[in-house]
């Protein structure tokens, strides 16, 4: 492993909270403010530092712009962030799904070449 391995891990790594409030405000179009109330709405929990300031990762950050596309167009903050804690779960749920029959038909292929004709 390189010198340098450590920091191209972190900057590719979408969970690691590089990105200040103000700057990730920034990125985002959008206030301090916005960030506070996902955070507390609980759609988004950033690390703290050393000195307690807050820090987003990549995936907060995509995570807080749906919600601002959303609140955008209208919907309340709160709403806002329960749309897309559904959406993130009902995502999570559809790749497991696809893992559980991407398995069974693994399972299945198997089972098939070995078997004979089941009767007694």
């Amino acid at each position: 492993m390189t010198a340098d391995s450590p920091l191209s891990d972190r900057l590719d790594d979408d969970d690691y909270p590089a990105y200040t409030m103000g700057r990730a405000a920034e990125m985002l179009g959008t206030t301090p403010g916005f960030l506070r109330a996902i955070g507390e709405a609980r759609l988004i929990t950033p690390l703290r530092s050393e000195g307690g300031h807050r820090r987003y990762s990549r995936y907060q950050l995509r995570i807080a712009a749906r919600a601002r596309e959303l609140v955008d167009r209208g919907t309340p903050v709160e709403a806002a962030c329960r749309i897309v804690i559904l959406e993130d779960q009902l995502e999570e749920a559809q790749r497991i799904n696809a893992e559980y029959r991407r398995t069974a038909e693994q399972a299945s292929d198997g089972s098939d070449s070995g078997s004979g004709s089941g009767s007694a």
